[in-house]
């Protein structure tokens, strides 16, 4: 497709006397063609109609594989949750992508928080009949799906449904991606099932939270409440990246929307299909991106870029020669300026089990090779590890799940090797006000040993109306109780 005819395109024949970049564009293609003799208003008529009959294309191509999420069960109080894990009843619509015919589905996590029962509406595949014909008769098919693992910080969530032969879109190349490049955002904004809008890459790389390292394709196609998990796909048809949030002060669009990366996005979805989470990577050390205050204190000889703040004492990356205050230059050949560049270029690395960094020490260029692994202690998968629905106690006012194993690796060393640890908190009138937070366990009830989920709920049962309760928890390695009245 030609730059020229994008140009056209986006010419807005109402614009102001102050001519825009499209309408210049325009013109500087329409002025050869007179010159040959062929009128402007033709030519542009046919440009037009060229231009939209391969986005009409292209949407055809797209839609079916784009598919409605329908959710019940619990999620987030979107009005009072400032990150507290707060969960309320709710039903909610989302949108999703067919990634595998076999029936795996791609949506966001925060799509499917807290599910009960999970559905997915196919298209209705409209053929050569007319459009507005063809979609007022019946929707498609409806599924069941199940969740095959999700992961929180990314906010992807892969579904499978039982079916075969499904039209499918490929992941595209993120690096390919880029600045000013047309995207369209495919999905079912405010349950209008089946929406396309189109846009721009505003930017490939935003970090909209500087506390939150993940980083996302910033775009102006609109995206609306219900886009949610849809594809953001280039003009080939390829999915660039996962919508998943916007920034808004009115609840709607504002050109502002944000879409996961399509090299995370395969990365996870590759994961999750492999061993039903993502597994994290690390190398033993904590980074932080240079800000010019803090190379002039520390004389780093440049203001931007990533500097070691903390090494993991007989870790790895100890091991393998990282020092605090190492400048981190580069990633397997890759430069890294920013902490976001580092993290994404763990996400997108290969599957090696380290990682090979320049930094710089002083005015001294070294080359490590530094081992990367899986934490074994980490908080935030803690509220994928329940479900719910079977692990809800609403009058106490949690979400928990039993202590195993495998959640012990995750808390570090418990002070009582049981329990049941709070995962999210439920938005309920009628709860206790038991000052649960995320991450406490809970050992014990008026001196009842505590050591699963159905015991908690049992116990807390049993008590009277009146009854004073004390809760022994454990918060941060130190135990303390709890009090409340059963109401």
């Amino acid at each position: 497709m030609s730059a020229n005819r994008f140009a056209i395109l986006c010419r807005r024949f109402t614009a102001p006397p102050a001519l825009p970049v499209g309408g210049i564009l325009l013109l500087a293609a329409l002025l050869p063609l007179r010159a040959h003799g062929q009128t402007a208003p033709e030519h542009s008529a046919e440009s037009i109609r060229q231009m939209s009959d391969s986005f009409e294309s292209l949407a055809r191509h797209v839609s079916p594989a784009v598919v409605e999420v329908l959710v019940t069960g619990f999620g987030s109080d979107d009005e009072n949750d400032k990150g507290s894990g707060a969960v309320g009843r709710e039903r909610s619509l989302g949108s999703g992508v067919i990634i595998d015919s076999s029936g795996y589905i791609v949506t966001n996590h925060h799509v499917v928080e807290g599910a009960e029962r999970v559905r997915v509406m196919l298209n209705a595949t409209v053929g050569n009949e007319s459009q507005p014909f063809a979609l007022l008769k019946p929707k498609g098919r409806v599924l069941n799906a199940q969740i095959v693992g999700v992961d929180k910080t990314i906010d992807l969530a892969v579904l499978k449904v039982e079916a075969t032969d499904l039209p499918t879109l490929p992941l595209g190349r993120y690096d390919r991606l880029h600045q000013g490049q047309i995207v369209l955002a495919f999905g079912n904004p405010e349950g209008l099932q089946n929406s396309v809008s189109l846009g721009l890459v505003s930017s490939v790389l935003r970090q909209p939270d500087p506390d939150n390292p993940m980083v996302y394709i910033q775009t102006d196609a609109a995206i609306n409440p219900g886009n949610s998990g849809g594809p953001l796909v280039d003009v080939e048809g390829n999915v660039v990246g996962i919508n998943t949030f916007i920034y808004t002060k009115s609840g709607g669009n504002e050109g502002i929307g944000f879409a996961i990366p399509s090299g995370i996005v395969r990365y996870a979805y590759e994961q999750i299909r492999q061993f039903g989470r993502v597994k994290r990577r690390a190398i033993g050390a904590d980074l932080q991106s240079v800000t010019p205050e803090l190379a002039g204190a520390l004389d780093l000889g440049q203001d931007w870029g990533v500097i070691v703040s903390d090494v993991d004492p007989d870790g790895p990356a100890e091991k393998a020669g990282l020092k605090i205050g190492d400048v981190v230059l580069g990633i397997d050949g890759q430069p890294v300026d920013s902490l976001p560049i580092f993290t994404l270029a763990l996400y997108l690395m290969n599957t090696g089990t380290s990682a090979k960094l320049a930094i710089l020490r002083g005015k001294e260029k070294l080359n490590l090779d530094v081992p990367v692994f899986e934490p074994k202690q980490d908080r935030a998968r803690l509220t994928e590890l329940s479900v719910p629905e079977r692990d809800v106690i609403p009058r106490l006012g949690v979400v928990g799940a039993t202590v195993t194993p495998e959640i012990s690796e995750l808390l570090g060393e418990l002070r009582i090797p049981s329990g049941v640890v709070v995962t999210g908190t439920v938005v309920n009138r009628l709860a206790v006000d038991s000052g649960l937070l995320v991450g406490d366990v809970i050992h014990s009830l008026n001196r009842t040993p505590i050591t699963s989920v159905d015991g908690l709920r049992t116990a807390f049962s049993q008590l009277k109306p009146g009854e004073p309760a004390a809760l022994q928890i454990e918060r941060e390695g130190r135990l303390t109780y709890l009090t409340f009245e059963q109401p």
